[in-house]
């Protein structure tokens, strides 16, 4: 089968790509589109570059959209006969079916970068068995996916998963704020909310169930890390992060209203 992507060589696109590329898929088998032209070095292999829209879904079985979502009206999309997966935040389903193709919503994340995206998705009424097996497969060469049950959670999961690492950075720069305010070295203060944030978060991976009991135990130790958690939880940490989180939300909600 050969997969075509619009937006080829933008951040998900290429990850993309280039996960396909690693995972096996014939370089002749991968087609790519993106707004500034062929660029034939960008990728480990040679793969094949469309000249447009139409020219891409003429070569491809499966296109995946990855561009903006005020950038897809403009491509005039024709997908008939095709699954069609898209990238988009807040392009509904009805919107994709309306290309005539097989539609599919799919919410990676920056982690595809390194093969450690979480993509949730969403088939259209229909999509085949053998479409999702196909769905499946693409998104493994990135990461991890599972299929949804309604559009209303890809909206969810665009404010959660689809985030990425945007709320770990933003606790990290409050961490590095807070050291830097009370005279720690620049250097230092990095390394320390990198450990934090990153490494010393890696014990919850694979096991993130935990994370209940494992808040409960420091707090029973009612140690200094207990201070700082129930402070934090008194000051509107967890309210905050849940408000941020319903805001990302609705805004998906209105990027799918018709204009």
């Amino acid at each position: 089968m050969r997969i075509g992507i619009i937006g080829g060589t933008g951040w998900l696109g290429s990850a993309l790509a280039r996960g396909l590329l690693r995972a096996g898929t014939a370089p002749a088998d991968l087609v790519t589109l993106n707004r500034s032209g062929p660029q034939p070095g960008q990728f480990e292999h040679p793969v094949a570059w469309a000249r447009d829209v139409a020219d891409l879904v003429g070569q491809s079985d499966i296109v995946v959209v990855s561009v903006r979502p005020e950038q897809w009206p403009a491509l005039g999309l024709r997908a008939e006969g095709r699954l069609l997966i898209s990238f988009m935040a807040g392009v509904p389903l009805a919107a994709l079916s309306a290309t005539g193709g097989r539609a599919v919503r799919a919410m990676p994340n920056a982690a595809a970068e390194i093969g450690a995206s979480y993509s949730p998705w969403l088939p259209a009424a229909d999509v085949t068995e053998a479409d999702r097996r196909d769905v499946s497969l693409i998104l493994s060469a990135i990461g991890t996916s599972d299929e949804l049950a309604s559009e209303d959670q890809i909206d969810l999961m665009t404010a959660v998963s689809g985030s990425g690492p945007a709320y770990p950075a933003l606790m990290a720069l409050a961490m590095m704020e807070f050291l830097r305010e009370r005279g720690v070295a620049e250097g230092i203060a990095r390394r320390a909310a990198e450990a934090t944030v990153c490494a010393a978060a890696q014990l919850l991976a694979g096991r993130i169930e935990t994370a209940p009991d494992l808040v409960r135990t420091f707090i029973d130790y009612a140690g200094t890390t207990a201070a700082g958690l129930q402070t934090a939880g008194r000051a509107g940490f967890g309210t905050a992060l849940q408000a941020g989180l319903a805001a990302a939300t609705a805004r998906a909600k209105e990027m799918s209203e018709p204009r």
